[in-house]
């Protein structure tokens, strides 16, 4: 705090120098001190519930989880220490408690793996993929009579004009 009044530096400056996740934390501090008051939060390090979150890899998510289970880490502990969010933590932990490694696999825009999904999920899943299916035959069925009715209309239009002439 003491820093930025003698120097002058930003918050961000300050905040990437002395490793704090966030610019707004730092300001807070240097608005207590200038103020006078004591800089104590009920939760020190609050951040990690504050924190964007950085795109991590499957490998990368694998080996937090497995870290925050095999040392015996809080969710907040887990967070400062692989600088996430401490919801990211909480959403991977639970996905992998409740599913295995398989949980944390990135499948937006794909559709749930079906080894995760319930009885009932897959089975809805084919009703919908047999649905599908159907409407396409009905389409495609559709199309044929129709083009056997043209190719039938001008064979028939073809004899008229025969006989005509």
């Amino acid at each position: 705090m003491s820093e930025h009044l003698r120097t002058g530096y930003d918050f961000s400056y300050l905040a990437v120098k002395h490793n704090i996740p966030s610019e707004t934390t730092v300001k807070n501090w240097i608005k207590r001190y200038t103020e006078g008051k004591e800089n104590v939060s009920d939760s020190p390090n609050s951040e990690v519930y504050q924190m964007t979150s950085a795109k991590k890899t499957y490998e990368e998510k694998l080996q937090i989880v497995e870290d925050y289970i095999s040392n015996r880490l809080t969710y907040k502990e887990a967070a400062e220490k692989h600088q996430v969010s401490y919801n990211n933590i909480y959403l991977w932990v639970n996905k992998y408690k409740k599913h295995g490694p398989k949980g944390l696999e990135d499948n937006r825009g794909r559709g749930k793996p079906t080894e995760l999904q319930t009885t009932e999920e897959r089975l809805n899943a084919e009703v919908e993929t047999l649905k599908a299916r159907n409407k396409w035959l009905e389409m495609e069925n559709d199309a044929l009579k129709k083009r056997q009715k043209i190719a039938g209309s001008l064979k028939s239009q073809e004899l008229d004009k025969k006989r005509n002439i």
